[in-house]
Parts: C-alpha cells; structure tokens; sequence
C-alpha cells in the first residue's frame, strides 16, 4: 500500500542507475502491469494491506480512484475520532469515587496469593490502582495470556472496591466461569466483611430473587453473573466497579447494555484476545491498556498438533496422560456431534472414563458433572466449548479438539488455553476428519495457530485477527470494519492521526506533516550491496529501520550496529544513511525536494513554508541547514549564498 498511489504488490528489489550511480528501489506492480520504482530511503510510504490476498484488486497509477477512496476513508475517520473524544472527554469531566486500599488489611489480601507477582502483573495492578484513585472513572483494558494472572488483578480492584463501601458486578459469559469466579472470589475475601454472590441459571429461582434483593439494598458487595446481570430486574444500590471477564464473548447488544450501567462507574475489561475493535480503541489512545506478557515461573510451552484426526496418535495421547496422572478435554463444535465422537473415543481407550458437558444439561446436572471431573472421578470431559472461558483445570494438560477448522481463531486460542497451567506441559492436538477438505479460512487460522506456540501470543493473534477481520465500527453495531479499504497499517496511522489533531489545541494536521516525504536526488549510490549483507529479507528490513531514524543518536546507533554485525560500512551504505539524515532536516525546513550535483543545488520547499514572514524566515534558516547537510553529504563545494 503506497500513500500516494495505492494498492499494490511488492514484486522485488531491483537496483537502477539514477544518473551513473546505482540506487536500490523497490519494485512495485499496478493494475494493467504499470510498474512503480520506490527509492529504499523512502520505503516508509509503504505499509502493508494485509495479510490475505484473495479479493484484493490492485490501483491504477495515475487512477483517482485510491485518492477518492482515501479522501473519503479520512473523512469518515475523523468523525469518528470527533465521536471518540467527544465521548473520551465527557468520560473524563465525569467523576468518580476516589477508592484507595485500605490500610492494613491490603496488605494480609494480598499475602493470600499463593504465588509471586510477575513484572508486567504488578506493574498493571498498579495501574489499576492508580485509576481508581484517580477521581475519573477508570476505563483499562487489561490485556494477558491465559493463565497469565488476570483474574488476580480483578480480586485486588473488587477488593478496593468493595472494602471502601461500594458495589461491584463481575460480568463473564458462561456459567462454568461464573461458577469458577464466584469459587475464586469468595475463597479470597473469606473472613473481610465482604458478601460474594453468585447470578446465573445455575442459582435456583430462589436464590436469584435475595440476590437482586441484595443488590439493590446494598448488603451484596460483590456479584459474579452471566447476562443475567444486564437483565432490567437487576438494579445497584452504589455500584462503583465494572469488570468485563473474556469481552470477547459480548456482543455488540450487551455492551450497550453495559454501556448503561458504566456511565460514571470504574470499568476493567480483561481478555487474552481482545475483539479488534477493543484492541484498536487501545491501540489509538482512545483507552488505557496494561499488557501482561510475563509468564508465570516455571510455565511452559502448549505442544501444539494440526493433523487429520489419527485414531493411533490420540490413543497414544490419552494414554500418555492417564499415565502421568493428568486428564484429558476432547472437545467438539456442537451437541449433536458428542454421542458419535464418544463411541469413537470409547473404541479408541474402552478403558478410560468419560463424560460429557454441554449448554442442555439442566445446572444441576452440569454442576455434578463439573465437580465431579475436577474431583478425579473421570479421565475424559467430552464437551462442547462450553470450557473455553477461563477454567482453571491443572489437573487438565491434555486436549483434543475436534472439526478444529469450526471454531474462530480466538476460541482455538482459548481452548488451548485450558491447559499447561501449571508446571506440566501442555498438548493440544487440532484435528478435522480425513476425508474433510478444509477451507483456505480455516488453513489460514490453522497456520497462525502453528505459528503461536509461544507464551504470552495472546496479543499477537488478536493483531492477527484485527489483521483478518478487521476493526469494525468502533461506536456501532456494524461489524464490517474500514480496514479493507485502505489496509490495517495505514487505517490504524490515520486514526491515530485524526486523534491527535482533535485532541491538540494547535490546529495543526498531524496527517499532512506525516503524509509527505522529501524528493532528494544525489547522483550518488545509494544501497545495501549484496556481498555486504546477502540475505535479502535482512537487506528489507534494514531498510525499513534506516528510514525510519529520527535522531543523530539512532543514525550512530544504526552505523555501530551495521558495523558490528556485518563489518566496516561500505561508502554505498553510508550515503544511505546521510540521505536519510538529509530527509529529516528536510522535513523540518520544510523542503520538498533537493536535486544536487557538482555545480550547486536545487531546493524547492512545500507550499506553505513561506505561508507569512516568520514561516519565511524559519524555512530559510532550516533551508540553510539542509543545504550545509548536503554539503556533508556530496563533499561537493556548493555555493550556500
């Protein structure tokens, strides 16, 4: 994707004589076999579309049909931004308790984890903190892995909360996590005047009407529920505290929902693999992010396996399980896939015990089956991904996931999830049936799942799947996003852009100042030979790196890091690297182009740098400057007058 130009495809790097010197360029395809040559030092008007190249037609050079199309794209960019602030900003007039922890006893709630804080979890209980105490309603994303601690940050801010008078709900979306939560919560806060209870089909009737009674006179502290919570009965008596567990699972109708529920309380959205429209609302700047990406000690990596469904490997992996004396989740897509999939499973190890969970057991028997599976009394769960949301199964270390290529790439993800939770490493075995051809859609998911085998990839799949999907309409409920029709690095720049214009009182329109790069013609060699570095994804991304330097100090830094791993910098490489420092005084000066040879120089500066006397005088002393800069750079004797 060219800024100026459009879409196109990146089709190698060629090098050109400009003059008699050689100069690497990219080479770049347009729709009817146009080609476009861009020199290296500017390869930061490139961004890439994306990650999928089915559908996607290329632009006409010359064509007004990409200018229209981003013409348009801006303008719609920035009313949203206009309505992001605008709702940021009166978030921000608002107020809010200002909740501290209490004194003391913070410190015995905090002696009862059970195990040590890792960097990146203290760090985003700190910020936390921070903004509860900060008198604004608190609006963070925290973003970590599963299994990363998250939950631990939501007890010590419901604990704040809470002890400090106010209300807080505790949204998931299963029944199998609200159950899990209200264990976890109540557990923690045993012994603090603090009254856990617990909203979802699996409380009786009963139970359900004290509960909202509770709520809405006060003596429920805190509430961990399914939608349940969003239903018009339900009514706070001082809510304070929000806390969205696994957003990914809302849909757009409950978050407005939400939305009613939050205008001036404190909010904490938790996900491993945020929606792409939460991830970009943090992305741009609009809401706070913490990133959990430390693993807790001692964790290792999910094996991950994508094969056609082998009777001999999965019998090999149950057993290999049972026999470390761990359990196994074998999951598939829907309820009425389970009884075949168990008279399979049954075949395979007749000596194992299994049991099946899924949405139509009545709460009663779900519980029993739940509680009886964590208690040991069973080797398999056979499920549907009813599991998927945040259970905390150590004794679980193996999974089988059946007819993989059903399921999103963020479920996968969580699935996945489930175990490796402790010490004991992880399987996950991704299968379809043989004689099933899958989908381009799904490979692709499958393939970024293989690539994902690392701990803490939980932010990299949801950028993978901002990628895919992209960000949809951040204030509706459109799910179709705009970043088809730029690509998702350009969208996301503009955004930012947009943002920051309205945001700064100066009126200056950070898209120009960005959206331009300086035309410098030397007559001088400008590349990375070959012989000095021979792979040629390394020679791309050092060109990326090189045009984007922005100081003296990252151009000598760049110069000590070429010299120390690929030897003394060839006079090519060097007139790289002085070009690219000419650029960006250029920029500052305002200079649009500089064409230079042995008998002087030619500098033509952008429209507006004369705009008044003092631009006019600014642009001259900057001129000057690019002018002495081009002088060190050709050693050529210029005339400066």
């Amino acid at each position: 994707m060219h800024q100026d130009y459009g879409i196109g495809r990146y089709d190698g790097l060629e090098t050109v004589s400009v003059g008699v010197a050689p100069h690497d360029c990219l080479r770049l395809l347009y729709d009817g076999g146009e080609k476009l040559y861009l020199p290296v030092e500017n390869i930061e008007l490139l961004s890439r579309f994306g990650s999928d190249q089915a559908g996607v037609s290329l632009d006409r050079l010359g064509g007004v049909a990409w200018q229209n199309r981003k013409s348009q794209m801006k303008s719609r960019i920035r009313n949203m931004a206009g309505e992001l602030i605008r709702t940021a900003a009166a978030r921000a007039l608002k107020e809010a308790p200002e909740l501290l922890p209490p004194e003391g006893l913070w410190d015995e709630f905090c002696a009862r984890f059970p195990f040590v804080e890792t960097e990146d979890q203290s760090r985003a209980i700190v910020d936390v903190l921070e903004d509860m105490a900060s008198g604004r309603p608190m609006d963070r994303l925290v973003c970590g892995d599963v299994g990363f601690g998250k939950t631990e940050v939501a007890l010590r801010a419901a604990f704040v909360a809470a002890m400090s008078g106010g209300q807080v709900a505790v949204v998931v979306p299963t029944t199998l996590l609200a159950r899990q939560h209200y264990r976890t919560f109540a557990a923690r806060f045993e012994g603090f005047p603090i009254k856990v209870a617990q909203l979802s089909r699996m409380v009786t009737g009963k139970d359900a009407t004290e509960v909202r009674k509770g709520l809405a006179d006060g003596s429920v502290n805190v509430v961990i529920g399914t939608h349940a919570l969003l239903a018009k009965t339900v009514s706070f008596a001082s809510l304070e505290l929000l806390i969205i567990d696994e957003e990914q699972h809302f849909g757009v109708s409950h978050k407005e929902k939400l939305k009613a529920l939050r205008e001036d309380v404190h909010v904490l959205t938790l996900s491993a693999t945020p929606l792409p429209r939460t991830l970009q609302l943090s992305l741009s700047g609009v809401r706070e992010m913490s990133l959990i990406a430390t693993p807790p000690t001692d964790r290792l990596a999910v094996r991950t396996f994508i094969m056609p469904f082998d009777s001999v490997v999965i019998r090999e992996a149950i057993q290999r399980e049972r026999f470390r004396g761990g359990q196994i989740f074998c999951v598939a897509p829907r309820i009425e896939d389970l009884d075949q999939m168990a008279e399979r499973l049954a075949s395979i190890v007749p000596d194992a015990r299994l049991v099946q969970a899924h949405g139509r057991l009545s709460p009663t028997e779900l519980e029993r089956v739940m509680t009886e599976f964590s208690d040991g009394q069973y080797d398999i769960l056979l499920s549907t991904n009813i599991v998927e949301s945040g259970l905390d199964m150590p004794a679980v270390n193996t999974i089988i996931i059946h007819r993989a290529d059903m399921f999103g790439l963020g479920q996968l993800y969580q699935l996945r999830g489930r175990v490796g939770r402790g010490k004991q490493r992880g399987y996950a075995y991704l299968t379809w049936p043989q004689t099933h051809a899958l989908s381009p859609s799904a490979e692709k998911r499958l393939e970024i799942m293989q690539t994902l085998d690392t701990l803490g990839a939980g932010f990299t799949l949801a950028s993978h799947d901002l990628d895919l999907r992209g960000a949809g309409n951040l204030l509706g409920d459109q799910q179709s996003g705009h970043v088809r029709e730029v690509g998702i690095e350009l969208y996301q720049q503009m955004l930012e852009d947009a943002v920051a214009d309205l945001r700064s009182d100066t009126g200056r329109n950070a898209e120009d100042d960005r959206g331009w790069t300086p035309n410098i013609v030397m007559g001088l060699p400008v590349l990375i030979p070959d012989a000095y570095v021979p792979d040629l994804p390394v020679r791309l991304g050092l060109y990326r790196r090189i045009s984007a330097l922005a100081s003296d100090a990252e151009l000598e830094a760049m110069e000590a890091e070429l010299v120390d791993r690929f030897g003394s910098v060839p006079d090519e490489v060097k007139n790289l690297l002085n070009i690219v420092d000419l650029k960006r005084l250029c920029r500052q000066a305002g200079v649009e182009r500089v064409e230079a040879g042995p008998k002087g120089m030619v500098l033509q500066f952008r429209n507006n740098s004369f705009a008044n006397r003092r631009g006019w005088c600014s642009g001259w002393g900057a001129g000057k400057m690019a002018w002495s800069a081009c002088a060190r750079t050709t050693k050529w004797p210029l005339c400066g007058s």
